[in-house]
């Protein structure tokens, strides 16, 4: 058992004063390319990360749900006739949310019995690297299991993009949870955001040599404040000027057109969409045609049409990426909504100390609070581990 796994035990029994019916853990994500095509019907290509968050759940037997964290003092109760999108709020909303998107998706919450949770996690919170998804996506693991709903994960990964719109209220599209619910080791999830097919593609980065970077700037951000609304709502008037149902419809051909039609913020936010579109499908025929030493260029394109096209980076989103192709980084970009968060940077092995390192000076230098840089692999999804 691990430290994370023991941890949430205890805090189970020390909160309800009994034993689980079982642990369950979802991971969290990294985007390797493909930021706010998700929405837009586009594709993503993100892989889940060994950054995961873990939960003990028991059923009870009566109608009760009783939720607690060890990131707030109070546990929420409700009944499950109360769960209800309109009765949630804060963090709170992710678990419960969950709960109620199953009746939608066909549970019997007028006969099912509540349950108790407790939740913990090490996906670092606002970094842009899912927590809320890694939280979704182990409590829909668990309540499939408990209440034997016998939900694919697929389908799983649906609730909880359901419970993050309407409960959360946040306007996401089904990418994070499809990561932290389908993804596998050492491979990313090359996902259709509108067919809802995904494939796994082998990364390699092991047998390459090269690492994935995490590089947490500090600035935390929220999917349900106005910057990503905004962005999702220029898209959705772009594609009804251009006369689609959706920027997915619309190739590089269609920019010419687009730039006559539409005016220049709205044009700008639709061409990163498009471009980044072409760029996801580039990174998955690269890495099987090359490898990933190959897919830098890419990374960096992302980047550069994401600070100046969609305008979603910030000083120190953009001081990381530079900072991290100077120090040897063979590609980096921004990864996640934007507005702060963390950046990537795909880094051959040996070079990790110094990109580290020059990072952390050009903080300082900037007086910028302290990133956090950290390595990460990419892991299996979630599942019950106890």
């Amino acid at each position: 058992m691990t430290d994370l796994q023991r941890d949430v035990l205890t805090g189970f029994e020390s909160r309800f004063n009994r034993r689980p019916a079982g642990l369950w853990s979802a991971p969290g994500r990294v985007n390797l390319i493909g930021e706010h095509t998700d929405y837009n019907e586009g594709f993503v290509f993100p892989f889940a990360i060994d950054r995961r968050t873990v939960i003990a759940l028991g059923l009870r037997d009566d109608r009760l749900i009783r939720v607690a964290s060890s990131f707030a003092e109070e546990a929420i109760e409700l009944c499950l006739e109360e769960l209800f999108p309109e009765n949630l709020s804060g963090w709170s909303a992710y678990p419960l949310g969950v709960a109620w998107a199953l009746g939608q998706f066909g549970a019997n919450l007028g006969e099912l019995k509540g349950f108790e949770v407790f939740i913990d996690s090490e996906v670092p919170i606002g970094a842009g690297l899912s927590s809320s998804a890694a939280i979704e996506s182990a409590v829909a693991v668990a309540l499939n299991d408990v209440w034997r709903l016998n939900l694919d994960h697929r389908t799983l990964a649906r609730v909880g993009q359901l419970a993050e719109n309407r409960a959360v209220g946040a306007p996401t599209g089904i990418m994070d949870q499809s990561a932290s619910l389908l993804g596998r080791a050492d491979a990313g999830v090359f996902l259709d955001c509108r067919s809802l097919e995904s494939e796994v593609i082998p990364l390699g980065f092991d047998a390459a040599g090269l690492e994935l970077l995490i590089i947490d700037t500090k600035v935390s951000h929220s999917h349900a404040t106005g910057g990503y609304a905004a962005r999702r709502a220029s898209c959705e008037a772009g594609a009804g000027a251009l006369g689609v149902d959706s920027l997915r419809d619309l190739d590089i051909d269609d920019l010419p057109r687009a730039a006559e039609v539409l005016g220049d913020e709205t044009f700008r936010r639709v061409r990163h969409v498009v471009t980044e579109n072409r760029r996801v499908l580039d990174t998955v025929r690269t890495l099987r045609e090359q490898g990933p030493t190959a897919i830098g260029a890419l990374l960096d394109a992302s980047h550069t049409s994401m600070r100046d096209d969609f305008e979603i980076s910030v000083p120190e989103l953009d001081l990381a990426v530079e900072t991290a192709r100077l120090a040897g980084a063979i590609g980096a970009r921004m990864t996640g909504g934007g507005f702060g968060g963390a950046a990537i940077a795909l880094t051959p092995h040996a070079l990790v100390p110094a990109v580290t390192a020059a990072v952390m000076a050009a903080f300082d230098a900037r007086g910028f609070a302290t990133p956090d840089i950290f390595v990460v692999h990419a892991a299996d999804g979630a599942g019950r581990e106890q």
